[in-house]
């Protein structure tokens, strides 16, 4: 990789489009402002994969970074090539007094993006709107909120003049959503030039908000599954599509699909989701509430498995994942298919491991003529512990923000972040979002994307009490 220190003139013209005036009048603090501000120009910078934008991006940021104090030799850049396309990592350095005697912390999120088409939304995905409550845009959640509540945060502590008693590093990775080139070069040089005491992530976690945005719990991720793609591809001889064959590549691979469609892997429980499950049952009303608890008592519990299964935000828990989420097949319309290939992500339960899940595939599907392909490299990370000092930060930001005591419930993420190429390094890592929001209103990679727009202002603090809390003299 290359290392470049810097200062980048023109950031400010290279943002997206400002949004129209905000559809909901209030007052703001200049800190409220201010990352306001960076979040609308962040979410218009398209920092997908196949459009180049996220070195745009770390030029905006760095620009805000230097014009707040931060000194040169305190903002690095770099350089990576992420499976062919150019990508860029940013890592921010707030000196501390060393008066703690305490090892570095570090603070992680990512820049990039899942691509959005606009013209499958019903607003511009690149453009923040303020409608109905709501902020709009792709990254407002998945984790354009995580970079501008971190990078409004070193802002405003470094205009406040207050210096830690350690260390504080941001990193920001470029190509978290493929292919973590620079997750793993970043968690690499990490390790060996910063060795910090633990790592906090912006990722993952945060507030769970019942139906009417009441707080549940706090969330924070300690675990997370293994991601493994794998390309399944049925060859064919092919021929004239006047003359069919009794074989066909596109039929073929679509009965496999509809095997695995039907599959169910076996229903997995830890201490840690038994736990969680048992915590956070106790605040979910009806029948989810119910079967939480019931699983944490009885992981064998039909009714209870079949209720958490039935449920996005909680299937993910249960054990192992696989579902097909692209297509390619034939080359002509008027030629038989030579070959059609199915993209089948898989998110696997700890202990598991890729070689078995994909014998499981293969046992299902139960045809020789269907070939499988790993994709890329897979990370099996462990569990993170939550320590008792980053429980009691999180606690003192949870009081401030709510006015009383909010549960605080470890949990597995049924995603991937990058989290754990930091866990496999030694490092325990926990997700500590600043974010808040209903289960319904979890739209990350998907259509019309949103964060809650009280929950974004409420959550602004966060990380200054957090980092006070844990770095203060």
């Amino acid at each position: 990789m290359r290392v470049k220190a810097f200062l980048l003139a023109g950031a400010l013209a290279s943002a997206g489009p400002i949004a129209a005036q905000d559809t909901e009048t209030r007052q703001l603090t200049d800190h409220q402002q201010m990352v306001h501000d960076i979040y609308r120009d962040i979410i218009g910078f398209r920092t997908a994969r196949g459009h180049q934008q996220v070195d745009d991006m770390v030029a905006y940021l760095t620009k805000h970074l230097s014009d707040a104090g931060f000194a040169q030799e305190d903002l690095m850049v770099t350089d990576y090539d992420s499976d062919g396309e150019p990508t860029q990592g940013l890592i921010v350095r707030y000196r501390g007094d060393g008066s703690s005697g305490e090892k570095p912390i570090v603070m992680l999120a990512h820049m990039d993006v899942v691509d959005a088409l606009p013209e499958d939304w019903d607003r511009d995905p690149f453009t923040l709107t303020e409608e109905d409550g709501y902020f709009f845009g792709r990254g407002t959640m998945d984790n354009k909120y995580g970079v501008a509540n971190l990078v409004g945060t070193f802002i405003r502590l470094k205009d406040e003049g207050w210096t830690p008693n350690r260390d504080l590093y941001l990193a920001f990775s470029g190509d978290e959503e493929t292919g973590m080139v620079s997750t793993r070069a970043q968690a690499k040089w990490i390790a060996e030039n910063v060795d910090p005491a633990f790592v906090l992530n912006s990722d993952a976690g945060g507030t769970a908000l019942d139906d009417e945005f009441k707080p549940l719990a706090m969330r924070v991720q300690a675990a997370e599954k293994t991601f493994a793609t794998f390309e399944l591809t049925v060859t064919n001889p092919g021929g004239h599509s006047s003359r069919p064959r009794s074989d066909n590549a596109i039929y073929e691979l679509s009965a496999a699909l509809l095997k695995l469609a039907d599959h169910k892997f076996a229903v997995q429980a830890t201490p840690l989701t038994r736990s969680y499950f048992a915590a956070l049952g106790q605040s979910v009303p009806g029948e989810l509430g119910n079967a939480m608890r019931a699983f944490a008592e009885n992981p064998e519990d039909p009714a209870a498995v079949a209720t958490l299964q039935s449920n996005p935000e909680t299937v993910g828990m249960l054990g192992t994942t696989c579902v097909a989420t692209m297509l390619r097949a034939g080359h002509a319309e008027n030629a038989l298919p030579q070959s059609a290939t199915a993209t089948v992500n898989c998110r696997i339960f700890p202990g598991i491991g890729v070689e078995q899940t994909q014998a499981e595939l293969a046992r299902v599907i139960g045809n020789d003529n269907v070939s499988f392909k790993l994709m890329a490299e897979v990370t099996e990370s462990p569990v993170s512990v939550l320590r008792d000092d980053v429980r009691a930060a999180v606690a003192k930001s949870l009081a401030a923000r709510y006015g009383k005591d909010i549960p605080i419930i470890p949990y597995m993420e049924s995603g991937g972040t990058d989290g754990m190429h930091y866990r496999t390094l030694g490092y325990d890592t926990v997700a500590v979002s600043g974010g808040a929001s209903r289960s319904q209103d979890m739209y990350a990679h998907g259509l019309n994307e949103r964060a809650n727009v009280d929950a974004f202002y409420s959550g602004l603090d966060h990380w200054t009490i957090i980092l006070k809390e844990l770095a203060g003299r």
